[in-house]
């Protein structure tokens, strides 16, 4: 299990740090008062490994409870847990412009000057600093930045390689696109296979409709064209930080062509290796038998 707690001065990027971590598939929790981390460590544990990998968020904003998180580190030594603790630093100027940016007030001087706040924070967690497993020092680093740090640091193997996850979606226009689309292809200008009464109760999940699609010219240059895209923009994507992409193939009624199609895509796509999901969204919609809608 993998145990990691993340603290750090207010306004060093603790925020982006615990939503890259959840990114990564650990189970976050913010602002957790570290008098319950024992409980709390104590009932991962005892998941029997369901839950392996844990991130809670401990700093200023604790209060007077704060105060409790060495105790408790004690605590979960004694008992034989393993921790980790990540800490986000970064320089005073820079700390004093993203709160001039944001306009929050310091934790530490939310009635007064940011500096004093900052100064006074960064005493408090001197010693926390210094028991800290790895620190991270945000003052130069973008969000993309960061995230990719906490990845290589976090990350398992295969999501430090291939940070995108893909999903190629099959849909009706009739039926509305995807909202959550990053990439719409309209394939409505092949052949349809629904005006051919032989294959119209058929899917592009099944073999004589697969057959029919991809028997014109033009199916075969759209997928190569199409193929060529998606490979120049996959790895400008993961280089500008993207996590998910959402690729939806639409026809009229989302059963025969865009299917085939997704299911071709989704094959590529897997066989070079990137981490991929496909889902049919409309294929039920239109469903036939015997030449009539059911």
């Amino acid at each position: 299990m993998r145990f990691v707690i993340v603290t750090g001065l207010s306004g060093a990027g603790k925020t982006q740090a615990i939503r890259s971590l959840e990114d990564l598939g650990y189970f976050c929790v913010d602002n957790l008062p570290p008098t319950l981390i024992p409980k709390f460590a104590e009932a991962c544990y005892q998941t029997e490994g369901r839950i392996n990998k844990i991130a809670v968020v401990v700093d200023i904003r604790g209060g007077e409870f704060f105060d409790d998180l060495f105790e408790s580190l004690k605590y979960i030594k004694n008992q034989g847990y393993k921790y980790e603790i990540l800490f986000l630093n970064a320089s005073d100027e820079v700390l004093v412009k993203r709160f001039k940016e944001s306009r929050r007030k310091h934790p530490l001087a939310p009635d007064g000057r940011i500096l004093n706040g900052i100064l006074l924070e960064r005493n408090r967690l001197r010693e926390v600093r210094d028991r800290a497993s790895n620190i991270i020092d945000t003052s130069n680093f973008s969000t993309m930045k960061l995230r990719e740090e906490i990845t290589k640091i976090y990350g398992e193997k295969d999501q430090i390689e291939n940070q995108l996850i893909i999903t190629v979606v099959s849909f009706g226009f009739k039926y509305g696109i995807p909202l959550d689309s990053d990439l719409v292809f309209d394939v409505r200008f092949l052949p349809n296979p629904y005006y051919i009464p032989e294959l119209k109760e058929y899917s592009g999940n099944d073999s004589q409709v697969v057959d029919y699609v991809m028997s014109y010219d033009v199916t075969k240059k759209f997928i190569e064209k199409l193929e060529d895209m998606l490979e120049f923009l996959i790895p400008n994507y993961i280089k500008e930080g993207k996590r998910q992409l959402i690729v939806a193939i639409g026809c009229t009624g989302g059963r025969h062509r865009s299917v085939a199609i997704t299911n071709d895509i989704y094959e590529k796509l897997k066989d070079k290796g990137h981490r991929v999901n496909r889902d049919h969204r409309d294929i039920q919609q239109d469903t036939y038998k015997d030449g009539r809608k059911l």
